[in-house]
């Protein structure tokens, strides 16, 4: 092994090495399951900004993003960022306040699915083991994603075998995970949120440079038709050109509204310390979303400068899988500069490490709550002691972590595509259900579980039936099945018995109280 891969194995193991040492140092804070899945709730204004969108990001800020505007332009691209954008915007602007008073409000909810019991006064767990297995079923390939991603980069980079890659990368997210619990898992994503954005802005001064300079590298996008084209996509690959018309943009903006649904995110507001502080955080988190998928995007159209600047340096990524690795190709052209830029290079790849950990870890508790809190603690037949409780929640931890594993066996899955479904599956089985708790008095319990299956199956529907009839079906499942979700949610809570004055009650008190 050459001196340069030595020097990035030693930056990417002193990282890895100091996400395991907060892991240990938070889990003697853990001394019930409130502190393990929601950290007492007090995370601080900058934690909370920057871990919920370092979780929310995931792989798919530093692999999935740059890889499909490397391959297919701008279109896909621009426009799901722009709608992410606005979708993490209104989120802190009219969500995170409210749901953060209100879960307190209502029994000092801990999870998702137990916030929605406890608001609908559900006695009868239909609701919460609903909303459980809907995070069970679209958190395991959510997490397996940030898995593949993991292998993805150390095949790419040393060879080594990928399975064994991921396997390694699995076991120091479930340590620390399951040792830390919710505090760790904050601390950790603020500081991996740092790292990305360093990843991000070395690689695109690099490409840059090494591309000949910005204009050479908008030259080279301009040369292929419609590249830089809004209105279409231009797959550099096999220089197929297809349109994208207005259904197709607003579909693919509907990503935004994803945000309403993701447990992790949601759980970053439920566990802010000051609510005061909350338009700060919301600024914050803001900023750094616009600014680093602007960056995430351009990195890909640099990547293709690269290409056509040196193209016996830097080979065509030509699938989906392979443009993936775009920022993993230019990182190793910076640690072929010396032994410092060996140690630069492997800070850039820890930085898809931490784009991959903030989320993992993210979705594993979030899972692993929902499986202790509301599924294994409802149906048990005597209250369980708090050291019972830790058990069972960092068992749960490292089961999904096994599953996940399995389904990211495959090297050649695609971490945009299994992303972009997971999402859908959240935004519209969640999304709904979410708003309107807290903001429409008149649902109820029925209406809630109609939402939540109605937008969990109209998710598979819709990917695997639907769509597969192209033309103006060929569009992302999120936004049929949050429309219909929503549809389900009105309807069903309409011609259902209103909600008790204890309910309604409450609704006006967190009302008024926001």
């Amino acid at each position: 092994m050459v001196s340069k891969d030595i020097c990035i194995i030693v930056a990417m193991a002193i990282y890895m090495m100091l996400m395991v040492y907060i892991g240990i140092s938070f889990s003697s804070k853990n001394k019930n399951t409130d502190d393990f899945y929601l950290g007492g709730r007090k995370l601080g204004p900058f934690v909370t900004a920057m871990s919920a969108e370092a979780s929310d990001m995931s792989s798919w800020l530093l692999m999935g993003l740059p890889g499909v505007a490397y391959l297919t332009g701008m279109a896909e691209a621009a426009w799901t960022a722009l709608g992410l954008a606005l979708g993490t915007y209104i989120n802190w602007l009219i969500v995170a306040k409210r749901i953060r008073v209100y879960s307190v409000k209502a029994g000092n909810a801990t999870t998702i699915p137990e916030f929605f019991a406890n608001r609908y006064r559900d006695k009868s767990n239909i609701l919460t083991v609903t909303a459980a297995i809907i995070i069970i079923i679209f958190f395991i390939p959510y997490t397996a994603s940030g898995f593949k991603a993991c292998g993805t980069l150390f095949n790419s980079l040393f060879g080594l075998n990928y399975t064994a890659s991921m396997l390694i990368c699995a076991a120091i997210i479930v340590v620390y995970t399951a040792l830390g619990g919710f505090l760790a898992a904050s601390t950790t994503d603020l500081i991996q949120s740092v790292v990305m954005t360093i990843a991000l802005i070395t690689v695109l001064i690099f490409g840059i440079n090494f591309a000949g300079g910005l204009t050479n590298v908008l030259d080279n996008a301009k040369s292929v038709g419609d590249y830089l084209s809004l209105i279409k996509t231009h797959n550099v690959a096999t220089n197929e050109v297809s349109n994208y018309g207005i259904l197709t943009i607003v579909s693919t903006m509907a990503w935004g509204l994803g945000y309403f649904g993701m447990p992790h995110i949601l759980l970053r507001f439920m566990a802010i310390k000051d609510t005061a502080k909350l338009k700060l955080s919301r600024r914050v988190a803001s900023v750094w979303v616009v600014i680093s998928m602007a960056a995430a995007i351009f990195i890909g159209i640099v990547g293709y400068g690269m290409t056509k600047a040196d193209p016996e340096t830097f080979a065509l990524l030509g699938t989906s899988s392979e443009s993936e690795t775009v920022i993993i190709a230019i990182a190793r052209l910076i640690s072929s500069h010396g032994i410092f830029a060996a140690i630069i290079a492997g800070i850039i790849l820890s930085g898809i490490l931490a784009a991959t950990m903030s989320t993992a870890d993210s979705q594993l508790l979030a899972a692993a709550s929902s499986v202790s809190q509301n599924i294994i603690q409802p149906f048990s037949k005597k209250e369980m002691s708090d050291k019972k409780k830790m058990i069972i929640a960092r068992c749960t931890v490292v089961v999904i972590s096994i599953i996940s594993v399995f389904l990211a066996i495959n090297p050649n899955s695609s971490v945009f595509r299994i992303v972009s479904f997971a999402w859908a599956g959240f935004g519209a089985s969640f999304g709904p259900v979410v708003l309107f708790a807290l903001f429409w008095k008149r649902s109820n319990a029925q209406g809630a579980v109609a939402g939540i299956i109605t937008g969990g199956t109209m998710v598979f529907l819709w990917k695997f039936v639907i769509a597969k009839l192209g033309g103006v079906f060929a569009i992302y499942e999120l936004l049929p099945a949050f429309i219909a979700a929503c549809i389900a949610i009105v309807v069903v809570s309409l011609i259902t018995p209103a909600p008790s004055k204890e309910i309604t009650d409450e609704f006006e008190e967190v009302k008024n109280a926001v």
